[in-house]
């Protein structure tokens, strides 16, 4: 029987987040202006933004047996993410680090480590889990082919799949059609589409043919552009919420999560990804990714014009 159960299915990184006016050139030692050091990873940052805004919320991943994993968990508790189902194994915590320019650009490496770990057999130990989800996030910081076995599996046992599909990488068209909801920004659109889609124009041009792929919903996010959103009717424009923005670590996770939650609760999607927009605008004013996330209060208060 389905509950008002988010599952995330993703990566767990620690992230090490240098606030810097340049990046370094070859050969250059450079000073960051500011560094802050947080739980990251797509599939953690997720989940964080769900439970923030009261939803009950699963994660299931891997962290090492080292002390990032223990700070990693620790914090997710705080956040009331759900960790039963996040293991611990001999490879190291995945890391992070995150170059976040003064114009709001983001660079970022990461190093797989234990979110690499994920098998389909984990998949399998959590079916009973599935079965009690309505939604399902996952990403791409985990093996592609085990992203593929889920979205097979959860669309099978009744579930809401959403894909993030970042970072972009090869999935099978018969995936993609199991997804409900594919979410890409403009070079993972380009990735999957085949075109060249880097403003609010050519995602309208050439939207509708990734729409095409995938099972019912497409949303390309487009940074301070907002986001489009196609369902098979006419391309519907979410215009981002004007802010000043201090860093951008996150905000594509803050509107997953907040747009998933707005589903579980059966809200329409245009109001859905207007509610997700406003939870991402809040996200990008504060330094930080899980901690800059808001909660359900903030969302609901009129703190945005």
């Amino acid at each position: 029987m389905k509950e008002k159960i988010i599952t995330v299915i993703g990566s767990l990184n620690f992230d090490i987040i240098f606030k810097q006016q340049r990046l370094a050139v070859i050969g250059e030692t450079y000073s960051a202006d500011h560094m802050s050091i947080t739980g990251g990873g797509k599939g953690a940052n997720q989940a964080v933004q769900c439970a923030k805004l009261g939803v009950s919320t699963y994660l299931v991943g891997s962290v090492g047996k080292d002390v990032l994993g223990d700070q990693l968990l620790q914090d997710l508790k705080l956040y009331g993410v759900n960790i039963d189902h996040v293991a611990r194994v001999n490879e190291t915590t995945g890391v992070g680090v995150v170059n976040a320019l003064e114009d709001g650009a983001l660079m970022a490496t990461i190093s797989k480590g234990a979110n690499y770990t994920m098998t389909t057999e984990r998949i399998d130990e959590i079916e009973s889990l599935l079965k009690r989800s309505s939604i399902v996030i996952l990403q791409l910081e985990i093996p592609a082919q085990v992203v593929e076995y889920c979205i097979h599996k959860a669309s099978g046992l009744g579930c809401f799949v959403i894909l993030n599909a970042a970072p972009a990488a090869a999935i099978s068209a018969e995936a993609l059609a199991k997804v409900n909801c594919l979410v890409v920004n403009e070079p993972e659109a380009a990735f999957y589409c085949g075109k060249d889609i880097n403003d609010l124009q050519s995602a309208i041009q050439y939207g509708p043919e990734l729409y095409k792929k995938t099972g019912e919903l497409l949303i390309i996010t487009l940074g301070s552009k907002g986001s489009v959103l196609f369902n098979g009717a006419s391309p519907i424009h979410i215009p981002a919420r004007p802010v000043e923005a201090i860093e951008t670590t996150g905000a594509g996770d803050s509107f997953i999560g907040a747009l998933a939650c707005q589903l579980l609760m059966n809200q329409e999607i245009t109001a859905a990804a207007e509610y997700a927009t406003k939870a991402a605008a809040i996200t990008v004013t504060r330094i930080g990714g899980q901690p800059a996330m808001p909660a359900l209060k903030e969302i609901e208060m009129p703190r945005i014009s």
